[in-house]
């Protein structure tokens, strides 16, 4: 990560702590923040914690998305008038690259905080997860985007 973008979103980060977004508190912030990054150039450089902690926030920017995507698809659902036509619940099993717990899981809990999905088993093996969702259109679609936007963030973030 260029050092110059990191003391820019440290500057940032400082603004929005402080509540004040004024140039001198982000001249302020952008002075921590690069001598922040002056005594710590040596772990930044080559830091597995810094992949990871892009990682996670890359997974909780896939959560937020998620989340907003949904609550305007299921707020959709509500509002309509023909609402009971829309409204095809169906229970998915999703097969499960995860294998720790700590991985399965952030996956189901991921799963159930987003609106519209709920997370309801486990199978004893741990290789399905069951999902219900509220309005069921392709049932392969759905597999795909839960292995290809949760799960594969989950196991980068977990590995």
């Amino acid at each position: 990560m260029n050092a110059a973008f990191l003391v820019v979103i440290l500057a940032l980060l400082w603004a929005g702590t402080t509540g004040s977004f004024s140039g001198l508190n982000l001249l302020f912030g952008g002075v921590i923040g690069g001598v922040a990054v002056l005594l710590l150039r040596q772990s930044l450089a080559n830091s597995v914690h810094l992949r990871r902690a892009r990682q996670a926030l890359s997974l909780l920017g896939l959560f937020l998305y998620e989340l907003m995507a949904s609550a305007v698809r299921v707020a959709l659902v509500v509002l309509r008038p023909d609402m009971n036509k829309v409204i095809q619940p169906a229970i998915v099993a999703v097969p499960l690259s995860a294998k720790s717990d700590v991985q399965i899981t952030m996956l189901a809990n991921l799963i159930t905080l987003t609106p519209g999905t709920l997370s309801v088993d486990l199978s004893p093996d741990r290789s399905v997860l069951y999902v219900h969702a509220l309005t069921m259109g392709d049932r392969d679609a759905m597999i795909a985007d839960i292995k290809n936007g949760f799960e594969k963030k989950v196991l980068e973030v977990f590995e």
